[in-house]
């Protein structure tokens, strides 16, 4: 099993509102780790740092497991939502003091009360999830076939993949594999994708390529060369995904319909 992806966006109030979150923060914990949220201090150190008074010092934790995550929540009066945004409004509620909640969702948004208009979120990409073989017929779990690459057609992530294998799969050979902000472009006509940020499509980037497909880095490219490795990623992602047919024709109607210039 992978682990997880945790991704807090810089300022995640109103329009002019101060920052809940001083910088953006992305983590990633395996089975076994820890990260621990709220507004921290010198003697209450966390992971992911939240910027308002109604958040606790040490708000709640998350930890990983081999096949989901747990949040535990540390507050005494506040419950915390655990939101599935590619559902139909499905969400948890982990009551205060209550320990080690398991999370079902594949991408989940934690969502904090705050004294404000406005709530402080951060979103959490859960670990790999694993599913059987359609064909198989019942039987003892280990004479069972499980799928090597587990993607949710009606998740985001594959409509970013999706996006990714266009060109490709219309037989546009020369045209490069999309960029992060031409991928935000051409979602954004779809309903789940109206809001999507070009941070959110390289988490999702990001996902498939070291959760899903479990792919490292291309070799070639230089160690200080952040851009090189992006664009190695998103090829060596599309490379899979046709090589093994997890993305063909078919899908290609998942996307909204083309601008014609």
């Amino acid at each position: 099993m992978g682990g997880i992806v945790i991704h807090l966006p810089q300022g995640s109030g109103d329009a002019g509102a101060e920052p809940y979150a001083e910088d953006a923060v992305t983590l990633r914990l395996g089975p076994g780790e820890v990260a621990r949220f709220g507004r921290g201090s010198a003697t209450t150190p966390v992971e992911l740092r939240l910027v308002d008074e109604a958040i606790s010092r040490l708000a709640g934790e998350i930890r990983v497991t081999d096949d989901h995550w747990q949040l535990t929540n540390h507050s005494a009066t506040q419950s915390y939502l655990v939101e599935n945004p590619e559902g139909a409004g499905e969400y948890l509620r982990v009551p205060p003091r209550r320990a080690g909640t398991p999370i079902p969702f594949e991408f989940s948004r934690v969502v904090l009360p705050t004294r404000r208009n406005t709530t402080v979120a951060f979103q959490v990409f859960a670990p790999d999830h694993v599913y059987l073989d359609p064909d198989a017929m019942g039987g003892p779990w280990e004479s069972r076939t499980v799928t090597a690459y587990s993607l949710d057609e009606t998740a985001t992530y594959f409509l970013v993949l999706v996006a990714l294998c266009e060109p490709r799969l219309r037989d546009e050979s020369p045209v490069a594999v999309p960029t992060t902000p031409q991928i935000v472009e051409r979602l954004k006509g779809h309903a789940a994708c109206a809001r999507l940020t070009a941070r959110a499509v390289s988490s999702h980037i990001d996902y498939l390529a070291e959760e899903k497909m479990r792919i490292s880095t291309p070799a070639g490219c230089e160690p200080g060369s952040r851009a090189a490795r992006r664009n190695g990623k998103r090829e060596a992602i599309v490379g899979l995904a046709l090589r093994f047919g997890l993305v063909h024709e078919e899908h290609l109607a998942l996307l909204p319909p083309r601008t014609v210039v």
